[in-house]
This record gives structure tokens, sequence and C-alpha cells, in this order.
């Protein structure tokens, strides 16, 4: 039971990591420092938003309109952040 949820607290911290890179690809795409005709660059942000969209999306819904900031990805780590320290800290114990 420990091995699953080891591996449940690495997959949250993948998609940690894949949030934060998906928050500055689109500054990078923004401000056109990469370029968006390109191939590659294309293919990067569509996976990066197929990844993350599905879980933006409910929190955008219930934000209010900050005028072109969006702070979801934020509350998004919060709560991936939580889930990571209740697993370990509450979940984890009882198990072993």
């Amino acid at each position: 039971m420990i091995a699953l949820i080891q591996t449940i607290v690495l997959a949250l911290d993948i998609y940690w990591w894949i949030i934060i890179a998906s928050a500055i690809f689109s500054w990078l795409y923004a401000f056109n420092v990469v370029n968006s005709r390109n191939q590659f660059v294309d293919s990067v942000s569509n996976m990066l938003f197929r990844l993350t969209e599905p879980a933006l999306r409910p929190i955008r819904r219930f934000l209010p309109d900050l005028g072109g900031i969006d702070i979801s990805p934020i509350i998004l780590l919060l709560i991936l952040f939580f889930l990571r320290q209740f697993l370990l800290t509450t979940v984890a114990p009882l198990v072993v």
C-alpha cells in the first residue's frame, strides 16, 4: 500500500512541474519570446494546454475576473500541495 501512496505522490510532483512549465511557457508565448509559428513550439504549447486545462478550467469558473491575471495555476498548486501533504502526513502513517 505504501508503494501506491509513493506512486501517487510522485504523480502529483510531476504534475506540479507540468503546471509550472505551462505557466512559464504561457508567459514566454504572451511576450513573444518564443516563435509562435514554430511547429515544435506549437506542439509543446498544445501538449501543456491539454495536460493542464482540464484541471484549471473548473478553478477558473469560480475565480473572479482579475483583469488579465490568471491565478488559477497558483490555486491548483496549493490544492496539489495539500493533497501531497495529506497523503504523506495522514494516510501514509496509517498504512505503515
